[in-house]
């Protein structure tokens, strides 16, 4: 009955801490910080799924893609020297034959009769694509671009060591890799499915001086271990990324840590939707329940 009673009351307090959250994402959304993020986002392209999978097989950390140009007049940084570009396939836009559909140079080679129009007086179209060379943040410098503040702060003790051991207990394999040895571009942590020693789920986080926030990213990666270890759908990115989130905040919180910041995070997933923390909130509940008896265990 006691465990009943301590039950709700945690239910309870993760339920007002949530609202809370969903508050602070409404804020970071108006805060002038958040709008000037938004602006430098929407000023990259949105790639095709096609595209999107290229990305991931040549450069699994990518973050933030442009082209040598537009890194350059958009954003006043550089591709680094020696930096290998990342292959894509970029449309080519033309003038195209109304029956035909090739361009003017394949249009004179191909058996079509059309000759209604000139080809000077043909609509533009889609006629095929071409390699593209593409390279992400991580292999560019010069201005740096707006970040988002979403770092944890406070005293976390020995909360590092704690969750480490928490995680063993959980079924996920933990490293904690120098800063100076992390080989994942701008991402703080990563999650991947299996480690080759004992088949679990294998979460990495880059070392940091920051205890507080370093624990918000082994909880956050630790989430994605215990909620999506047999998922793989692309489309549901960004909410698992809410749900991982989310699960840090109330995690943080719960040890005394300030995790304000992941208002930032959840507004830059979930930009049109915070409400999906609401709806998600079981999942985010039982996931951060797990973790805090793990290490009060």
């Amino acid at each position: 009955e006691e465990t009943d009673t301590r039950d709700d009351e945690m239910n309870s307090t993760i339920e007002q801490w949530i609202d809370e959250l969903v508050a602070g994402v409404d804020d970071a959304q108006a805060s002038e910080e958040f709008q000037e993020w938004l602006d430098v986002q929407s000023r990259f392209h949105d790639y095709s799924y096609r595209n999107t999978l290229l990305i991931k097989q040549q450069y699994p950390e990518a973050t933030r893609v442009a082209g040598y140009r537009t890194w350059q007049e958009e954003f006043d940084r550089h591709v680094q020297e020696g930096e290998s570009a990342i292959w894509i396939w970029a449309p080519i836009i033309t003038k195209q034959c109304p029956e035909c559909e090739n361009s003017p140079s394949y249009h004179e080679d191909s058996d079509c009769e059309y000759d209604e129009k000139p080809p000077e007086e043909w609509s533009e179209g889609l006629v095929g694509f071409k390699p593209a060379p593409v390279f992400d943040v991580s292999q560019t410098e010069g201005e740096p671009l707006p970040d988002l503040d979403t770092q944890a702060t406070g005293d976390a003790g020995d909360l590092v060591e704690q969750l480490t051991a928490a995680a063993d207990e959980l079924g996920v394999t933990v490293r904690i890799v120098p800063a100076e040895e992390w080989t994942h571009g701008e991402a703080k942590g990563i999650c991947e499915h299996l480690s080759l020693v004992d088949m679990q789920p294998r979460v990495e986080v880059q070392d940091r001086e920051n205890d507080a926030d370093l624990a918000r990213t082994l909880v956050h990666e630790c989430a994605h271990a215990l909620l999506h270890f047999d998922v793989d759908d692309d489309t549901e990115r960004s909410k698992r990324e809410v749900e991982a989130e989310a699960v840090a905040y109330v995690v943080g919180r719960y040890c005394g840590l300030d995790t304000s910041g992941s208002a930032f995070y959840l507004a830059a997933w979930e930009s049109d939707d915070p409400e999906v923390v609401r709806e998600r909130l079981g999942r985010i509940s039982t996931t951060a329940e797990k973790i805090v008896e793990t290490l009060e265990n």
